[in-house]
């Protein structure tokens, strides 16, 4: 998914961006209200072949000069196109609590944790890597952490209108409650004496990583059911959030393929 903000009415987001709106035509098409397109369109036949899916939901292509788009998306990588759509409400502790009980039998369940990360990019980027990986979805404080920005969207590549976020009030009472429903806890810190792909994954499992600088609070490290690090060369020290969310979802994928449905 690429870039998306808030639109001049409350219950309206923009999205704009070739991928972007490709995705929100195959994942959400009923969201789609209107569309600015930069004159001249025709010329490409990616803005063209949107301009014609557009136009079969019923949705008006506007024409427009290229910096009144520019101005719409904050100097955004538009690409030419840019539609608006009903906003979604984010996911809260109800919603996830709703979930956890649709799935309280669920062996294959797998979530994403990520406690203070606040680069919305590394958000995205987490939020691809889960999705591609099959995992449930992903968990983040409602407060001083990253959320569903224009940069998040755009390297979430779509992946923010197939998985959902959950945004919760007390992350150490999610993992608490993740706990009690014998859901286990794996954190990803690189000081932990356990490795990474020595461990199971498999079955019901969330995995923690922290922020980009200091990792998981204390509290939250406290409450994990297990600690463990990913084993790389002596040259480098650690690996970017996103990047080690990704290795250890398809750790954990990997480990979970015989059972697969």
């Amino acid at each position: 998914m690429a870039f998306i903000q808030k639109g001049s009415k409350s219950n309206r987001d923009i999205v704009y961006g070739i991928n972007a709106v490709a995705a929100a035509l195959e994942t959400v098409p009923d969201t789609i209200l209107s569309c600015w397109m930069v004159r001249g369109y025709e010329e490409s036949g990616r803005l063209t072949a949107l301009a014609a899916a557009l136009e079969r939901l019923g949705v008006k292509i506007q024409i427009t000069q290229r910096h009144y788009l520019d101005e719409k998306t904050g100097q955004g990588a538009h690409q030419g196109v840019v539609i608006e759509v009903k906003a979604t409400p984010p996911c809260d502790d109800a919603d996830l609590e709703a979930f956890l009980d649709d799935h309280a039998s669920d062996q294959q369940l797998l979530l994403v944790i990520l406690d203070g990360v606040t680069d919305p990019r590394n958000l995205g980027a987490v939020m691809r890597s889960a999705c591609a990986a099959g995992a449930d979805g992903v968990i983040v404080p409602k407060d001083r952490a990253a959320n569903l920005t224009p940069a998040a969207r755009k390297v979430a590549s779509g992946a923010a209108d197939l998985l959902p976020l959950y945004a919760v009030t007390n992350l150490s009472r999610v993992i608490e409650g993740l706990r009690e429903r014998f859901v286990r806890v794996v954190g990803l810190d690189g000081s932990a004496g356990a490795d990474l792909f020595d461990e199971t994954l498999t079955g019901p499992l969330a995995l923690v990583l922290g922020a980009e600088d200091s990792g998981m609070r204390r509290l939250t490290r406290e409450k994990c059911d297990q600690l463990v690090r990913i084993d790389m060369s002596e040259d480098m020290e650690s690996l970017n959030v996103s990047v080690a969310a990704a290795v250890a979802l398809f750790e954990a994928r990997r480990q979970r393929r015989s059972t697969l449905a």
